[in-house]
Protein backbone atom coordinates (compact mmCIF):
# COMPACT_ATOMS: atom_id res chain seq x y z
CA UNK A 1 0.00 0.00 0.00
CA UNK A 2 1.31 3.26 -0.71
CA UNK A 3 0.63 6.74 0.60
CA UNK A 4 -0.32 9.72 -0.95
CA UNK A 5 -1.32 13.25 -0.43
CA UNK A 6 -2.66 16.34 -2.06
CA UNK A 7 -5.23 19.40 -1.17
CA UNK A 8 -6.54 22.50 -2.20
CA UNK A 9 -8.51 21.48 -5.00
CA UNK A 10 -10.91 24.12 -4.91
CA UNK A 11 -12.92 22.30 -7.09
CA UNK A 12 -15.62 24.43 -8.28
CA UNK A 13 -18.54 22.08 -10.64
CA UNK A 14 -21.63 23.68 -9.42
CA UNK A 15 -20.45 27.14 -8.82
CA UNK A 16 -19.30 29.96 -10.49
CA UNK A 17 -15.11 29.97 -9.25
CA UNK A 18 -12.45 29.77 -11.29
CA UNK A 19 -9.39 29.42 -10.17
CA UNK A 20 -6.98 30.11 -13.12
CA UNK A 21 -7.68 34.19 -12.28
CA UNK A 22 -4.73 33.10 -10.09
CA UNK A 23 -2.91 32.20 -12.37
CA UNK A 24 -1.86 29.93 -15.44
CA UNK A 25 -0.99 27.15 -13.06
CA UNK A 26 -4.64 26.57 -12.37
CA UNK A 27 -5.66 26.14 -15.87
CA UNK A 28 -7.30 22.28 -16.23
CA UNK A 29 -5.54 21.94 -12.66
CA UNK A 30 -8.34 19.12 -12.09
CA UNK A 31 -7.36 17.08 -15.27
CA UNK A 32 -3.66 17.24 -14.64
CA UNK A 33 -4.35 16.17 -11.48
CA UNK A 34 -6.51 13.08 -12.53
CA UNK A 35 -4.02 11.94 -14.93
CA UNK A 36 -1.26 11.66 -12.25
CA UNK A 37 -3.99 10.39 -10.15
CA UNK A 38 -4.90 7.48 -12.57
CA UNK A 39 -0.83 6.81 -13.31
CA UNK A 40 0.37 6.13 -9.61
CA UNK A 41 -2.49 4.97 -7.56
CA UNK A 42 -4.04 1.88 -7.32
CA UNK A 43 -7.21 0.85 -5.59
CA UNK A 44 -5.24 -0.64 -2.77
CA UNK A 45 -3.53 2.78 -1.88
CA UNK A 46 -4.54 5.60 0.24
CA UNK A 47 -5.02 9.46 -0.51
CA UNK A 48 -4.93 12.22 1.43
CA UNK A 49 -6.86 15.53 0.74
CA UNK A 50 -5.75 18.07 3.30
CA UNK A 51 -8.97 20.26 2.89
CA UNK A 52 -10.44 23.02 0.44
CA UNK A 53 -12.11 20.09 -1.58
CA UNK A 54 -14.89 22.61 -3.18
CA UNK A 55 -15.95 26.13 -3.24
CA UNK A 56 -20.07 24.53 -2.52
CA UNK A 57 -21.53 25.93 -0.11
CA UNK A 58 -23.63 23.19 1.05
CA UNK A 59 -23.11 19.77 0.18
CA UNK A 60 -25.29 19.55 -2.49
CA UNK A 61 -23.14 22.10 -4.09
CA UNK A 62 -20.04 20.21 -3.08
CA UNK A 63 -21.44 16.57 -4.10
CA UNK A 64 -20.46 16.81 -8.58
CA UNK A 65 -16.78 17.47 -6.69
CA UNK A 66 -16.91 14.97 -4.50
CA UNK A 67 -18.52 12.70 -7.38
CA UNK A 68 -15.41 13.42 -9.48
CA UNK A 69 -12.56 12.75 -6.87
CA UNK A 70 -14.77 9.35 -6.05
CA UNK A 71 -14.42 8.18 -9.21
CA UNK A 72 -10.56 8.12 -9.03
CA UNK A 73 -8.89 5.23 -7.78
CA UNK A 74 -7.67 4.26 -4.15
CA UNK A 75 -9.07 4.76 -0.75
CA UNK A 76 -9.63 8.28 -0.07
CA UNK A 77 -9.42 10.70 3.99
CA UNK A 78 -10.24 14.34 3.91
CA UNK A 79 -9.70 16.82 6.77
CA UNK A 80 -11.95 20.34 6.91
CA UNK A 81 -10.19 23.35 5.07
CA UNK A 82 -11.10 27.11 6.19
CA UNK A 83 -12.87 27.31 2.66
CA UNK A 84 -15.24 23.69 3.06
CA UNK A 85 -18.12 25.57 3.63
CA UNK A 86 -20.66 22.67 3.39
CA UNK A 87 -19.02 20.41 6.19
CA UNK A 88 -20.86 21.03 9.63
CA UNK A 89 -21.30 17.96 10.90
CA UNK A 90 -18.77 14.77 10.94
CA UNK A 91 -22.49 12.42 10.62
CA UNK A 92 -23.68 14.68 7.79
CA UNK A 93 -20.20 14.38 6.07
CA UNK A 94 -20.26 10.20 6.21
CA UNK A 95 -23.96 10.23 4.99
CA UNK A 96 -23.48 12.21 2.22
CA UNK A 97 -20.10 10.52 1.18
CA UNK A 98 -19.42 7.40 2.29
CA UNK A 99 -16.51 6.35 -0.22
CA UNK A 100 -14.39 8.96 2.04
CA UNK A 101 -12.80 9.31 5.43
CA UNK A 102 -13.13 12.49 7.19
CA UNK A 103 -10.78 13.32 9.88
CA UNK A 104 -12.87 15.68 12.58
CA UNK A 105 -11.78 14.75 16.34
CA UNK A 106 -11.06 10.86 15.62
CA UNK A 107 -8.05 8.67 13.69
CA UNK A 108 -8.02 5.61 11.45
CA UNK A 109 -5.71 2.68 11.18
CA UNK A 110 -4.94 1.55 7.67
CA UNK A 111 -3.10 -1.69 7.14
CA UNK A 112 -0.96 -3.57 4.31
CA UNK A 113 -0.36 -7.22 4.94
CA UNK A 114 2.85 -8.58 3.83
CA UNK A 115 3.26 -11.99 1.44
CA UNK A 116 3.54 -14.25 3.85
CA UNK A 117 -0.10 -12.99 5.07
CA UNK A 118 1.37 -12.84 8.74
CA UNK A 119 2.75 -9.16 9.43
CA UNK A 120 0.36 -6.27 9.29
CA UNK A 121 1.95 -3.16 8.87
CA UNK A 122 -0.24 -0.06 9.95
CA UNK A 123 -0.80 3.43 8.47
CA UNK A 124 -2.39 5.96 11.46
CA UNK A 125 -3.79 8.99 10.27
CA UNK A 126 -4.89 12.15 12.79
CA UNK A 127 -5.26 15.79 12.01
CA UNK A 128 -7.62 18.80 12.29
CA UNK A 129 -8.05 21.64 10.02
CA UNK A 130 -5.65 24.10 12.28
CA UNK A 131 -5.20 27.69 11.97
CA UNK A 132 -3.27 30.96 11.43
CA UNK A 133 -0.60 31.22 14.27
CA UNK A 134 -1.87 34.10 16.20
CA UNK A 135 1.28 36.59 16.73
CA UNK A 136 0.97 38.38 20.22
CA UNK A 137 -1.50 41.29 19.28
CA UNK A 138 -3.31 38.78 16.85
CA UNK A 139 -7.35 39.20 17.74
CA UNK A 140 -8.55 37.70 20.14
CA UNK A 141 -11.08 35.79 17.77
CA UNK A 142 -8.35 34.01 16.54
CA UNK A 143 -6.40 33.25 19.07
CA UNK A 144 -9.63 31.13 20.55
CA UNK A 145 -10.21 29.56 16.74
CA UNK A 146 -6.36 28.74 17.34
CA UNK A 147 -6.40 27.43 20.91
CA UNK A 148 -9.81 25.60 19.71
CA UNK A 149 -7.62 23.65 16.62
CA UNK A 150 -5.44 22.52 19.29
CA UNK A 151 -7.81 20.75 21.28
CA UNK A 152 -9.34 19.13 18.28
CA UNK A 153 -5.95 18.24 16.63
CA UNK A 154 -4.88 16.49 20.30
CA UNK A 155 -8.39 14.70 20.66
CA UNK A 156 -7.60 13.42 17.07
CA UNK A 157 -3.87 12.16 18.49
CA UNK A 158 -5.54 10.59 21.18
CA UNK A 159 -7.29 8.76 19.11
CA UNK A 160 -4.64 7.57 16.86
CA UNK A 161 -2.49 7.00 20.12
CA UNK A 162 -5.14 4.76 21.23
CA UNK A 163 -5.51 2.54 17.62
CA UNK A 164 -1.55 2.56 17.09
CA UNK A 165 -0.22 -0.35 16.73
CA UNK A 166 4.35 -0.93 17.72
CA UNK A 167 6.13 -0.15 14.10
CA UNK A 168 2.77 1.78 12.73
CA UNK A 169 3.35 4.98 10.99
CA UNK A 170 2.13 8.02 11.97
CA UNK A 171 1.00 10.99 9.70
CA UNK A 172 -0.47 13.94 10.89
CA UNK A 173 -2.67 15.38 8.45
CA UNK A 174 -3.26 19.33 8.86
CA UNK A 175 -4.92 22.11 6.59
CA UNK A 176 -3.27 25.17 7.67
CA UNK A 177 0.61 25.26 8.05
CA UNK A 178 2.27 24.65 12.04
CA UNK A 179 4.58 26.93 11.95
CA UNK A 180 5.95 30.01 9.70
CA UNK A 181 8.24 30.46 7.39
CA UNK A 182 11.26 30.25 10.07
CA UNK A 183 10.17 26.89 11.19
CA UNK A 184 10.35 27.69 14.82
CA UNK A 185 8.45 25.79 17.34
CA UNK A 186 4.72 26.22 17.66
CA UNK A 187 1.91 24.70 20.20
CA UNK A 188 1.08 23.17 17.13
CA UNK A 189 4.95 21.32 16.32
CA UNK A 190 5.29 20.66 20.06
CA UNK A 191 1.98 18.60 19.96
CA UNK A 192 2.45 16.82 17.18
CA UNK A 193 6.34 15.50 18.35
CA UNK A 194 4.88 14.97 21.72
CA UNK A 195 2.89 11.97 19.56
CA UNK A 196 5.88 10.54 17.81
CA UNK A 197 4.33 11.37 14.59
CA UNK A 198 6.48 10.57 11.42
CA UNK A 199 4.60 12.61 8.69
CA UNK A 200 3.14 15.98 9.31
CA UNK A 201 1.01 17.37 5.88
CA UNK A 202 -0.07 20.85 5.05
CA UNK A 203 -1.65 22.75 2.73
CA UNK A 204 -3.35 25.79 2.59
CA UNK A 205 -0.39 28.25 1.25
CA UNK A 206 -0.49 29.86 -2.80
CA UNK A 207 1.29 31.10 -5.19
CA UNK A 208 5.21 31.78 -6.21
CA UNK A 209 5.46 33.85 -3.39
CA UNK A 210 5.59 30.86 -1.01
CA UNK A 211 8.33 30.99 1.82
CA UNK A 212 8.65 27.85 2.93
CA UNK A 213 10.41 24.39 1.42
CA UNK A 214 8.28 21.53 0.28
CA UNK A 215 9.47 19.23 2.44
CA UNK A 216 11.26 20.17 5.79
CA UNK A 217 12.56 17.60 8.55
CA UNK A 218 12.16 19.35 11.92
CA UNK A 219 13.10 16.97 15.08
CA UNK A 220 12.47 13.84 13.28
CA UNK A 221 9.40 14.49 11.81
CA UNK A 222 8.92 14.99 7.70
CA UNK A 223 6.87 17.88 7.08
CA UNK A 224 5.31 18.11 3.67
CA UNK A 225 3.54 20.87 2.17
CA UNK A 226 0.65 19.59 -0.75
CA UNK A 227 -1.04 22.36 -2.33
CA UNK A 228 -1.76 21.44 -5.66
CA UNK A 229 -0.18 23.90 -7.35
CA UNK A 230 3.00 24.50 -5.64
CA UNK A 231 3.17 20.41 -6.20
CA UNK A 232 2.78 20.55 -9.76
CA UNK A 233 -0.52 19.69 -9.32
CA UNK A 234 0.78 16.06 -8.79
CA UNK A 235 0.08 13.53 -5.92
CA UNK A 236 3.23 13.49 -3.42
CA UNK A 237 3.89 9.75 -2.52
CA UNK A 238 4.13 10.28 1.63
CA UNK A 239 5.38 6.44 2.35
CA UNK A 240 4.47 2.79 1.67
CA UNK A 241 3.99 -0.44 3.61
Amino acid sequence: MKVFAISDLHLSTSVEKPMNIFGEGWDNHFAKISEDWNKKVSDGDLVLLGGDMSWGMNIEEAAPDYKLVASLKGRKAVVKGNHDYYWSSLGKMRTAFPSFDFIQNNAYRYTATDASGENQKGIVLAGSRGWTIPANDAPEADKKIYARELIRLEMSLKAASAIKKENDILIVMLHYPPFEADYADTEMTKLIESYDADFALYGHLHGKNVRVNATVIKNNIKYILTSCDLVNNRLIEVCSL
